[in-house]
C-alpha cells in the first residue's frame, strides 16, 4: 500500500536560494522610536542573475523626521564573500551581521560619502499573539508554487528593539523601540506594488497590507489587493485577491489607501507618507530590468475594521507605519540609493 507523504512547507526564514539563475531574495527589518518620529530599516539581500555571479547586499535607511533627513547607503559583495544560513537566521553580507530569530541581532557598519553609521541593536519577539509569524498568501500553492513569481512572509510581525545608533551626525539610543521582520524571495519583483505594515501597541492590533500588480503571460494585471488586520488573538483575514469587486485601491505618489470586504467584514487601511522623508532604492531583476522602491518607515496610518460579527474598532498612527511603493520611473524629489 503506497502512502502519499506531503512535504513539510519550508520555514518562514528558510533560505530559498540554492544556486539557482533568476533569483532574488531580501530578509529585512525595521524598527520605530515608541512616540517620535525616528525610524530605521537594515536589509540584506541576494540577486542572481539570469546571465553573471550572484551578489549579495546589504542596506541601511536612518528617518529622522524631526530633521526631515535620512540616511542611505548600501554595500554590495559577490555572494561567494557572503554567509546565508539554511534556516535564514544567521547572516553575513558586506559589513553586518544579522541573526534573524525570536531574540535577534544586527551589527555592523554602513559607510557613505556623508560618513559612516555604526551600529548594533538586538530584540525579542513580543508575547502578544499578534506576533506570531505571518503567512500573507493564504493557499500553499501561492506561497510554493509558480504564481506569483515573488513571494512574501513576515515571521515576526512585532519586535521590541534596542540598542545603539552611531550616525555621522550623532548618536541615537534605542529603548523599546517597535519593530518587524519580513522574507521575500522569488524569480523577480512584482511589477509595480504599494505594502504597509503597522502595529498599534496601545489596541494590541497588527496590520499588513499590499495593493500589485504581476505580469502574467507577457500582460500586466488589475491591481490585485490583500490585507490581514490581528487583534489580540483574532484574525481577520482578507484575502480574496482575485475577487476584485471586493476591493478597492487608491495609490498617489506617497499616499495609498485599500479598503476590502470578506466574509470577515470590512477593512479600510489609509497610510500617508507626504511631507515625511523618503529613500528611492534602485531595485535590480534578475533580467537587469530595475525597478525603485519608494521606502518610508514614519507614515502616518489609520486602521479601521467593522467585523462581520462584533464591535467596529478604529486605530491610529501619526509617524509609526511601514510604507513601500515599487514603480518602473524613480522620481528626482527623493534621494536615490541604486
Amino acid at each position: 500500500m503506497t502512502s502519499l507523504i506531503t512535504k513539510p512547507e519550508p520555514l518562514d526564514n528558510e533560505l530559498r536560494f540554492h544556486g539557482q539563475k533568476g533569483h532574488v531574495e531580501s530578509y529585512f527589518l525595521r524598527a520605530n522610536h515608541p512616540t517620535r518620529p525616528l525610524a530605521l530599516w537594515l536589509k540584506a539581500t541576494i540577486l542572481a542573475p539570469l546571465h553573471g555571479p550572484a551578489v549579495a547586499e546589504s542596506w541601511f535607511i536612518f528617518f529622522d523626521g524631526e530633521k526631515n533627513t535620512t540616511f542611505a547607503n548600501k554595500q554590495t559583495t559577490p555572494f561567494s564573500a557572503a554567509s546565508f544560513s539554511g534556516d535564514g537566521a544567521a547572516i553575513k553580507v558586506a559589513g553586518v551581521d544579522f541573526v534573524f530569530d525570536a531574540v535577534g541581532s544586527a551589527r555592523g557598519s554602513m559607510p557613505s560619502p556623508e560618513g559612516t553609521a555604526r551600529f548594533e541593536l538586538t530584540w525579542k519577539k513580543d508575547e502578544s499573539p499578534i506576533a506570531q509569524p505571518l503567512r500573507m498568501l493564504p493557499f500553499r500553492f501561492l506561497r510554493t508554487g509558480f504564481f506569483p513569481k515573488s513571494k512574501m512572509e513576515t515571521p515576526f510581525p512585532s519586535l521590541h528593539l534596542s540598542g545603539r545608533i552611531e550616525l555621522p551626525t550623532g548618536t541615537v539610543n534605542l529603548e523599546n523601540w517597535l519593530g518587524a521582520q519580513g522574507h521575500n524571495w522569488g524569480k523577480e519583483h512584482y511589477f509595480e506594488y504599494a505594502w504597509g505594515q503597522c502595529v498599534f501597541p496601545e489596541h494590541d492590533v497588527m496590520v499588513e497590507a499590499g495593493t500589485g500588480r504581476v505580469r502574467v503571460a507577457g500582460k500586466i494585471s488589475p491591481r490585485l489587493s490583500i490585507m490581514v488586520v490581528r487583534k489580540g488573538a483574532r484574525v481577520f483575514r482578507f484575502d480574496t485577491i482575485f475577487d476584485i469587486w471586493r476591493q478597492r485601491a487608491e495609490v498617489a505618489s506617497d499616499r495609498w489607501l485599500v479598503s476590502l470586504r470578506s466574509s470577515d467584514g470590512e477593512a479600510t487601511f489609509e497610510l500617508d507618507a507626504a511631507h515625511r522623508p523618503m529613500v528611492c532604492l534602485g531595485y535590480d531583476n534578475p533580467n537587469n530590468e530595475r525597478s525603485y522602491c519608494f521606502n518610508s518607515k514614519l507614515a502616518k496610518a489609520t486602521l479601521t475594521v467593522r467585523p462581520a460579527d462584533g464591535a467596529s474598532f478604529t486605530c491610529h498612527s501619526a509617524h509609526g507605519a511601514a510604507l513601500e511603493f515599487l514603480r518602473r520611473e524613480a522620481d528626482p524629489r527623493f534621494p536615490h540609493v541604486v
